[in-house]
């Protein structure tokens, strides 16, 4: 399953950012990530920690660096998600900076209840959100 991409939000990239490079620190890409989850999640009414019933945790991260990104370089975040299944689903994000690629990554998902501190299936309001 694919789903169109979905507009994640604006960023600004901020002096604390960058590192001695003189560009966006690796660190830094996972928190814009962070962040564009969050917002993507919002939109559907969801948190990280309420899915419609179970929370999400992480148990893999990819960035792939196209080009450097600069303090205050406006960032545009687009997601879209892949490999739904039962209990994961791979959360994929492409971040431009105009009309340019600069970065693209994932972040595999997976339903977790923190009570009782183990993996639990999807919840359907979830599902019916974000399929449809």
């Amino acid at each position: 399953m694919k789903e169109k991409p979905t507009y994640a939000g604006t960023y600004r990239v901020r002096v604390g950012d960058i590192n001695y490079g003189g560009h966006m620190g690796n660190d830094k890409a996972l928190l814009l990530f962070h962040d564009a989850r969050l917002y993507f999640l919002g939109q559907y009414g969801f948190s990280e920690s309420d899915i419609g019933g179970s929370g999400l945790i992480m148990s893999d991260a990819h960035v792939y660096f196209k080009k450097e990104v600069f303090r205050g370089d406006e960032l545009k975040v687009n997601i879209h998600i892949e490999d739904l299944h039962g209990l994961s689903f791979v959360m994929h994000y492409t971040v431009m900076r105009g009309e340019e690629e600069v970065m693209n990554g994932h972040t595999k998902l997976i339903a977790f209840d923190y009570d009782k501190r183990k993996v639990v299936k999807i919840p359907d309001a979830f599902l019916e959100k974000i399929i449809s």
